[in-house]
């Protein structure tokens, strides 16, 4: 597990830098850090569909993800669960930011296949390129949301760990076209954080993380 041992202690490392960072920087220039993350996430988002939404092989697969994801998050109340979580930190719009920051960190070619390549070939160049993205990340959004950022680390190294652990199992299922339609879904859930940091629209993203778990199914049933 090097890939992700380096991939998770350069988040450690870039929360560490970017909080320091935070410290000397004026409450007006924090708000300027904020539309910055802001705009950012929006653009990264936007990219993600609009790169593959012309490869996908189901059009409506990402709508459908959207709309039964989005109803199990409600039900499940996984936004107030996690919000109530984050207030521990006392940081009322860290929640906000972590939820991005997991959303940047996990959900991506990268660290999807990174813990596969890394499991079964010995290859970290995709976890290495990864942590090199994600420390840069993190340092932005420390330096806008905190210390508390560095929970995402914990969320990664449990996210890329697991597939890391059962690589040689879930490899055949994590088709090209799988990872098409995970890539939109998740592409719109950063581009709907980034609204939500920018103040336009709070879509409550927590409760739409299920949705990346639909397309999965989708292709298992396909499969039998």
């Amino acid at each position: 597990m090097f890939g992700t041992i380096v991939n998770v202690s350069t988040i450690i490392i870039g929360t560490i830098v970017g909080t320091l960072l935070k410290k000397g920087i004026k409450e007006e220039y924090q708000t300027a850090l904020f539309n910055a993350m802001g705009f950012a996430a929006v653009a990264l988002g936007a990219h993600a569909v609009v790169s593959n939404m012309p490869n996908s092989t189901f059009p409506v697969l990402f709508i459908i993800s959207l709309a039964v994801g989005s109803l199990i998050g409600t039900m499940l109340d996984l936004e107030g669960r996690f919000n109530q979580l984050v207030g521990r930190f006392g940081n009322s719009e860290l929640s906000k930011g972590l939820s991005t920051a997991i959303l940047l960190f996990c959900v991506g070619t990268l660290s999807i296949l990174g813990p596969i390549e890394s499991a079964l070939h010995d290859n970290h160049t995709y976890l290495l390129t990864n942590a090199t993205l994600d420390l840069v990340t993190s340092m932005a959004l420390a330096a806008t949301y905190g210390i508390g950022i560095m929970f995402s680390a914990v969320v990664l190294f449990l996210w890329q760990g697991g597939i890391y652990m059962s690589a040689q199992y879930i490899e055949p299922f994590l088709t090209a076209e799988l990872m098409t339609e995970v890539s939109i879904v998740g592409g719109i859930l950063i581009f709907a954080s980034g609204l939500s940091i920018l103040g336009i629209k709070d879509s409550k993203t927590v409760n739409m993380l299920p949705a990346l778990f639909i397309p999965v199914v989708w292709f298992m049933i396909q499969g039998f």
